[in-house]
């Protein structure tokens, strides 16, 4: 057993196993209630310095995470390949699968690696800089690939979804990717880490650190957020934290300005923000 994961009403249990099935039980009853075989959804290419076919190793693929949509009608998983698969839970059938990665400098990239394709001349021992040509067939075109960045393969170390069920994420060597129903809803960070969260971000603001919240909100990059942060700094306050801010985070703060003139009720609260800056930073960036 390689992972485990209940369903969001707890009456079912999902176990991804190494010979690449998911079993779904009745953990009450210890009652198995169904499965599915997704060896083969799993779609691996054929690794730089394997001995054996893609279809041969592929026997010894597997999920190592899953999860359910918020319904529990539908289960995620995916594993080290660069598809995620979405299953119906009832039918037991795949009913989609995103692609995360075209990434050719991960290993095993290429589903269809024909090796009959590969120049005579002598491929290059392990961890050198050499880079042979290689053919690919469907696309025509020639690409190089080098034993030495082909050391790495995609892979996932986590998937959730939404409470609503219009979306999930993934944490991929990709990075972090989120995909949803809903057009409009953005998730763009800039320069975030661990320590950025909303809670922390108002815990900064009540002590009246208001420069640090305006750099941690901006970082977390959600837009009620920043309104909330910039709109608790006292109009008195303005001149001190406009000279403070860093002047990367200075044309972000004018973005945002811009941003909420038409929209917002504070229109003098903001032109004083506006104020501020051009003159104390006005210069500076003129020059860029």
């Amino acid at each position: 057993v390689l992972v485990v994961a209940f369903r969001p009403d707890g009456k079912e249990l999902a176990v991804a196993a190494l010979n690449g099935q998911i079993t779904f039980w009745d953990h009450e009853n210890a009652v198995q209630t169904g499965s599915i075989e997704g060896r083969h959804d799993l779609q691996m290419g054929r690794k730089e310095l394997d001995k054996i076919t893609a279809k041969q190793a592929a026997k010894g693929k597997s999920f190592t995470t899953l999860c359910y949509s918020a319904d529990g009608q539908s289960i995620l998983a995916g594993g080290l390949s660069k598809f995620v698969c979405i299953y119906n839970v009832k039918e037991q059938i795949l009913m989609k699968k995103f692609e995360i990665s075209c990434n050719f400098s991960l290993d095993a990239m290429e589903v269809c690696d024909h090796r009959s394709q590969v120049f005579s001349f002598p491929l290059p021992t392990p961890k050198t800089s050499s880079y042979p040509l290689v053919s690919n067939e469907e696309s025509s075109v020639y690409r190089y690939s080098s034993v030495s960045i082909l050391e790495n393969t995609a892979l996932f170390s986590n998937i959730v979804t939404s409470l609503l069920g219009r979306s999930w994420a993934a944490t991929t060597t990709e990075g972090l990717l989120i995909y949803s129903l809903d057009s409009g809803l953005i998730f763009d960070p800039f320069e975030l880490d661990i320590d950025v969260t909303p809670s922390n971000i108002r815990k900064t603001l009540h002590q009246k650190e208001y420069t640090m919240a305006i750099i941690m909100a901006f970082k977390l990059n959600e837009k009620k957020l920043i309104q909330e942060v910039i709109e608790a700094v006292p109009s008195n306050e303005v001149d001190v934290v406009c000279s403070s801010l860093p002047d990367l985070y200075v044309e972000k703060v004018l973005e945002f300005l811009a941003s909420v003139f038409e929209i917002s009720c504070h229109l003098e609260f903001y032109l004083i923000w506006a104020h501020k800056l051009l003159m104390l930073h006005g210069q500076k960036l003129k020059t860029r």
